[in-house]
């Protein structure tokens, strides 16, 4: 070979060499996580709450006003057809609100902080008050009434009354107003008796199928019947809450997936078309929390709840994004990263976690859910990435591709619950958490029993 030759093999080692070096500079062995795998402090979960909170609040002055004036209505003693709640997420009497309402009761006892719980007394307070006179306006003008607080109390759904029910019922357990018992025993009346069943009892829809079950129901009815057995003594409710949970899992969770489907319709039957929604499941596994929460620990079928709870638990964590979010349709990798069912399934894993109802070796699962959820509160403290309202379909393109926004406000509740649980696990003294050190090429959190660990 000429030295010509051997000069120019040199030089091309040289640059491919070179290049392979400039390469390996390029790319970082330490990981480049898209959500911060980063241990949140208290203070900076408290600042989102309040976040959320103030923002929430400030779409509704909670108001009864003259529509047509836009004037406040004081006198509730002379009918006006144009009397409505003043429009907001916060003055809507919605199963969207009762979530965000019972989530509010619960940052009062987890943070001591009282002004969460006062919004509730405001709410419940103004609806006991003004309830008779939106009632005598449809009984003077009719149809040409369109005010008042929903369908209250002529429900035609649980959605109507189910969710903001319990609510109502956790914020009498504290002030003990008893204006509010005569509406909460018109709930129940509804729930327990007038609400179509299955013949063994399951609560179902006439919709979109005649006959139709849907995973939705189950926070619809069962939070709203656990916390009536609590208040009342009676155990026919807590009877009722354990076999809507037992009995819709029979028609919906698929043992096998580890997940609830959306809706069963009795056409179908056996060969009912199945899609596992986020916040379907996400509504199921929350009931769960509830029963779980309020039910003596020997109450006949509590622990049949306990454990449809931990295998959904153990099927979630397998589910979980890399970047701490949950999918719409949680078994496609395909569709959206959402909001609200991230934040219930983290709320509810760290929940069990602080209960023990799960192991704490779950607790980096629930974190990365929070800093999931962090990152979809806006700074005004709007929660965005929310899907929107969502019917029981019967095809995948219709979950695919649902809206998604600041103001489907079904992710409010979620985001507020998930931040109180995680304020409590991170001040849980049973646990020592190992947290992943910065800029390193290996370190993973860990949560620890400082029972099983000898004390240095």
């Amino acid at each position: 070979m000429s030295l010509y030759k051997w000069v120019l093999l040199i030089v091309c080692i040289s640059l491919n060499t070179s290049n392979l070096f400039a390469q390996e500079k390029t790319e970082s062995r330490v990981p480049d996580y898209p959500v911060p795998y980063t241990y949140p402090s208290v203070d900076s979960i408290k600042g989102v709450l309040n976040r959320v909170r103030n923002y929430y609040d400030s779409t509704c002055d909670l108001k009864i006003i003259d529509s047509k004036t836009g004037k406040e209505i004081t006198d509730f003693t002379t009918p006006n057809k144009n009397a409505r709640v003043s429009e907001g997420f916060a003055g809507e009497w919605s199963y969207t609100n009762g979530v965000v309402l019972s989530a509010f009761e619960y940052i009062d006892d987890v943070t001591g902080d009282s002004t969460y719980f006062a919004d509730n007394t405001r709410f419940f307070n103004l609806v006991v008050k003004t309830l008779p006179y939106f009632e005598k306006n449809h009984e003077v003008f009719g149809k040409e009434a369109r005010g008042g607080w929903g369908r209250t109390p002529n429900f035609k759904a649980l959605d109507d009354c189910g969710s903001i029910g319990a609510a109502m019922i956790k914020t009498y357990l504290k002030n003990k107003n008893k204006d509010y018992l005569p509406l909460i025993d018109t709930i129940a009346d509804y729930i327990s008796n007038r609400q179509f069943r299955l013949k063994d009892g399951t609560l179902a829809r006439h919709r979109p199928q005649y006959v139709s079950v849907w995973a939705d129901d189950l926070y619809m009815s069962v939070p709203f019947l656990v916390n009536m057995g609590k208040l009342t003594g009676d155990h026919k409710y807590y009877d009722d809450a354990v076999r809507q949970i037992l009995q819709m899992a029979q028609r919906l969770y698929v043992p096998s997936v580890g997940l609830f489907d959306h809706g069963w319709n009795k056409n179908s039957g056996e060969y009912d078309p199945r899609f596992y929604w986020g916040r379907a499941n996400g509504w199921a596994i929350l009931s769960m929390s509830e029963v779980l929460s309020v039910l003596p620990e020997n109450y006949p079928g509590r622990n049949k709840v306990l454990d449809l709870f931990r295998s959904m638990v153990r099927t979630l964590a397998h589910l979980q994004d890399g970047t701490g979010f949950w999918h719409n349709l949680l078994d496609k990798n395909d569709t959206y990263l959402e909001t609200s069912c991230t934040a219930i399934f983290t709320y509810c894993i760290a929940k069990g976690i602080n209960e023990g109802w799960i192991s704490h070796v779950y607790g980096p699962v629930a974190i990365m859910g929070w800093n999931a959820v962090n990152t979809r509160v806006l700074k005004n403290g709007a929660v965005d990435g929310t899907c929107e309202g969502t019917t029981f379909a019967s095809d995948n393109t219709y979950y695919y591709y649902r809206g998604r926004s600041i103001y489907a406000t079904h992710g409010y509740g979620p985001v507020l619950y998930a931040g109180a649980e995680m304020i409590r696990l991170l001040e849980n003294d049973k646990f020592i958490i190992v947290k992943p050190k910065p800029n390193s090429i290996n370190s993973a959190f860990h949560f620890l029993l400082k029972s099983e660990w000898p004390e240095k």
